[in-house]
């Protein structure tokens, strides 16, 4: 079926408890001379939580639904996980590969989009870790998969139980991680994303208004970031009478601490103060779907 011998599993990590918040967060902006005391601030939303996470365990959960998958279809391959910015890493996660004998991995990895921090940035993880870890397997990245029915497929049924929990006359709102305008491929990121929402929306509510929002900003005010805010939009909908907004969440691929804090904290709480019901679409983390898309790009990119 295929000529890789394995799958790797590659993602961003997050903290598990108390103790990693700010480790954690210093691996995220290092190099970036970020103060302590912002990092503690952004640390703050993940002790409201407990210090922890929820993407190691989402992880976990779509790891165990990709190799469900395999399974179900005959695929014998591992399948191995691996992090950017906190446990497993990705350097000792290529280690245990070349130990085992894998010669040659698929690496799919948990966005689905163009541009720099979401495909650009994973690609240069992957060779430094290639680099660190000496006789290494080969690893492929896996291409973007925003258009593919298995991303898509659980948006449309999210965004319509969403709506459906909502009074008619209901705004949809697609939001995705904001980037600085600097940003390499910043304009492809954004094409797809218009695309995946317009999919999205036409299949789930024809005729509903939509708008593609951002969130998550993270740089100093005198950089350029991709907007509207989706604190600043929901403000701007009340003034014209908008009373209900769907928020769905397409630039992410599971609930992470961006979709629990800003938009189930921040955003809902910023709708509240707006007398605008609000109601947060899921994402495909888990779904049969989804953990199929591996599979198949697999089966595509031999």
């Amino acid at each position: 079926m295929t000529s890789h011998d394995a799958l790797l599993l590659l993602s961003f990590g997050g903290p598990e408890g108390p103790e990693d918040v700010i480790p954690f967060l210093e691996n995220v902006t290092r190099g970036r001379g970020i103060p302590r005391e912002r990092l503690e601030k952004v640390g703050e939303h993940y002790h409201l939580f407990g210090g922890v996470s929820p993407i190691n365990r989402l992880c976990r959960e779509l790891k165990a639904a990709i190799e469900a998958d395999f399974a179900a279809h005959g695929v014998d391959l591992p399948v191995y996980w691996g992090n950017r910015n906190w446990t497993p890493y990705l350097a000792d996660t290529v280690r245990q590969m070349r130990d085992d004998g894998v010669r040659r991995a698929a690496a799919f990895v948990t966005s689905a989009y163009s541009g720099y921090s979401t495909n650009d940035q994973y690609l240069q993880d992957i060779a430094r870790a290639r680099e660190e870890v000496p006789g290494t397997p080969e690893i492929d990245k896996l291409p973007v998969y925003c258009d593919r029915p298995g991303f898509l497929d659980p948006f449309v049924d999210a965004a319509r139980d969403a709506l459906g929990r909502l009074p008619d006359g209901a705004r949809l709102l697609f939001t995705a991680h904001s980037v600085p305008l600097s940003q390499p491929n910043r304009e492809l990121y954004v094409a797809e994303l218009e695309e995946a929402a317009r999919t999205v929306a036409g299949r789930a509510a024809p005729g509903t208004p939509w708008e593609l929002v951002y969130q998550s900003r993270s740089g100093p005010p005198s950089q350029p970031w991709l907007e509207p805010q989706i604190t600043d939009h929901l403000e701007k909908l009340a003034g014209e009478g908008v009373r209900a907004v769907a928020a769905v969440p397409i630039g992410f691929v599971s609930d992470h601490m961006e979709v629990k804090y800003d938009l189930d904290v921040e955003a809902a709480g910023r709708a509240a103060e707006l007398g605008v019901a609000f109601v947060r679409a899921a994402t495909p983390g888990s779904d049969p779907r989804f953990a199929a898309l591996p599979r198949l790009l697999m089966e595509e990119n031999q």
